[in-house]
């Protein structure tokens, strides 16, 4: 294996958008239980050195793997299209921008858990139409300036989201 092999090739996984979250965590344990650093406990220094390289690479796509965005900015960068954050000063359309400053004006007014409950399922459903959107740009279309431009949409929801959440734990408080 090769550290600098890309993360769905490392994990024995095709390079889609649409992956079974099982599979990932299974193929991860299987990587895991070949390559940790309790295995070469005995071994010499640089051979234990390369196995916490390795744990530490194999953990990081597993996240990469599970975390829809990056996944879906892994698909892009992969398929030609650049993920540069100065790439999504012009990618990000000014529709969705006017509708995320209008739930963020939403969440900043909200008074109670049922105002933010309220919003965080409107904005979950978009949430959710967004990624299925992304699974038929990268899967079945191979359209991926769209789905880079669907990447950074979901960026700003994944950030409202967290916002939400927080608000609500506040709230909960």
């Amino acid at each position: 294996m090769n550290l600098a092999t890309d993360d769905f090739t490392l994990f024995g996984l095709p390079q889609r958008f649409a992956l079974d979250r099982a599979a990932v965590d299974e193929r991860w344990r299987a990587l895991q239980a070949t390559m940790h650093p309790d295995n070469v406990a005995s071994a010499s220094a640089a051979e234990q050195q390369a196995a916490t390289q390795w744990a530490v690479r194999i953990n990081e796509a597993r996240e990469r793997l599970k975390s829809p965005v990056q996944r879906a900015a892994l698909l892009c960068e992969l398929r030609g299209v650049s993920m540069d954050a100065r790439a999504s000063r012009n990618a990000v359309p000014m529709a969705f921008l006017v509708r995320q400053m209008s739930w963020r004006e939403t969440l900043d007014e909200a008074r109670g858990a049922e105002a933010v409950e309220r919003l965080d399922a409107e904005v979950a459903a978009h949430e959710r139409e967004t990624l299925e959107n992304l699974r038929v740009l990268l899967d079945e279309r191979n359209d991926t300036a769209a789905a880079a431009q669907l990447t950074w949409v979901l960026t700003y929801i994944a950030r409202l989201r967290d916002a939400i959440n927080e608000r609500l734990d506040a709230l909960d408080a």
